[in-house]
């Protein structure tokens, strides 16, 4: 009898609390929250090995065939290559005694400053997929990821991605939107460094501390960058090349659901684990107000299941998808965009009943997305109406 309790598609282990780069928009150290400051700088075996019981426990509970865990942070390789190489030996051990799990998916989310061959080995021999962030050529990036000292990081970053192609390692790129930056000329150099798949992050800010963005960089930045990036995927790439947000935008014009929580409002299904064991919700609110992420509980002694009796707002952000605004209910991408990313929804008048910061980018995104490819508003709602329907006559699974 299949379990009431829902499978977590993604747990995220921040197994370091600190960070060896002091980026200036970190949505970690440079926003409201300040938990971080009361953790162990790195996650001990002992919290790793509780966090790996309850993954195991949870695959167990719910009869899941895929599990996906991401090591992240902070910097998630300060944790050391060592305890990396050991740590993802015991998950694989570990997983495969659970007789569902057909496909354990490692990650990790890296500045890529500190990796080195020992890095690369260990990546490959375990089939551990890496996000590295880059924010550009070298003068876009050291504009903002510098180190504690004042110094630009790209160089050491562009040495950890050759490490990774060296290695043959499965990587991935991932951009902060640079405002004021020329669109293409960022595009094209992650293009020339070999870059397959991208994302381009909308940077984190709430209703509370977008005005400044809006005065420097016009009403729709994020538009103006992804539109001109968009148009030279479309005309002059293919589709070996992923741009993961763009790439999840033309799905839901084309009556699909997202694959990505900064927009569409699918429920994430997923669990981060502190250095110190603690259970939170997404790691991005952040940005809200210190202490929105915390749920009260922690591998220690608590289950992934009880997130589903947590009175905090998380239980519904994360298993159901937090309700859509008021003032999206009749807007015309109300079905792609919903309202957009929980952070970026925040003020602290309204909470999260808020519209995205970025509608106004959305707005103009879809439209020109459908533009391009042929699809009004009202083909995207027959073809939601259409897969729903589907999905309900299938049969169920035995």
């Amino acid at each position: 009898m299949p379990s009431s309790v829902p499978e977590i598609s993604q747990f995220i282990l921040k197994v370091a609390s600190r960070c060896n780069l002091d980026c200036d928009y970190c949505y970690v150290y440079h926003k409201a929250d300040t938990s971080w400051r009361n953790r162990p700088a790195t996650m001990s075996d002992e919290v790793f090995e509780s966090a790996l019981g309850r993954i195991r426990q949870h695959c167990e509970l719910t009869g899941q065939s895929d599990v996906r865990i991401t090591f992240h942070g902070g910097e998630p390789c300060l944790a050391g290559v060592e305890k990396m190489r050991s740590w993802c030996a015991r998950t694989r051990e570990a997983l495969d005694a659970v007789s569902t799990v057909r496909k354990v998916h490692l990650g990790i989310q890296t500045n890529g400053t500190l990796l080195n061959d020992a890095w690369g080995e260990v990546f490959l021999k375990n089939r551990v997929d890496v996000g590295i962030s880059i924010d550009g050529p070298q003068a876009v990036h050291d504009a903002h990821r510098i180190d504690h000292m004042g110094r630009g990081s790209y160089q050491r970053v562009r040495d950890g991605l050759e490490i990774l192609q060296r290695h043959g390692v499965r990587h991935g790129i991932m951009c902060v939107i640079p405002f004021g930056q020329e669109p293409l000329d960022v595009h094209r150099h992650f293009l020339s460094l070999g870059a397959r798949t991208l994302t381009y992050i909308l940077p984190n800010f709430t209703h509370d501390t977008i005005a400044p963005v809006r005065e420097r960089y016009g009403a729709t930045p994020c538009a103006d960058f992804l539109i001109p990036v968009f148009d030279d995927w479309w005309f002059n790439s293919s589709l070996e090349i992923r741009i993961r947000d763009l790439w999840n935008m033309a799905r839901i014009v084309m009556g699909g659901d997202s694959e990505i929580e900064t927009f569409g409002n699918t429920a994430p299904l997923y669990a981060f684990v502190e250095t110190d064991g603690e259970i939170e919700g997404l790691d991005n609110l952040y940005v809200c107000k210190d202490g929105i992420a915390r749920m009260g509980l922690n591998v220690r002694d608590a289950a992934f299941a009880d997130m589903l009796r947590s009175e905090t707002m998380h239980k519904v952000a994360i298993f159901k998808g937090m309700p859509k605004p008021a003032a999206c209910q009749y807007c015309s991408e109300s079905a792609t965009c919903s309202g957009g990313y929980l952070p970026h929804r925040w003020s602290g008048a309204r909470g999260f009943d808020n519209e995205s910061v970025w509608c106004a980018d959305f707005l103009r995104l879809f439209g020109h997305i459908r533009e391009r490819m042929g699809i009004s508003v009202e083909e995207t709602r027959s073809r939601r109406r259409a897969l729903k329907d589907r999905a309900q006559m299938a049969p169920a699974a035995v």
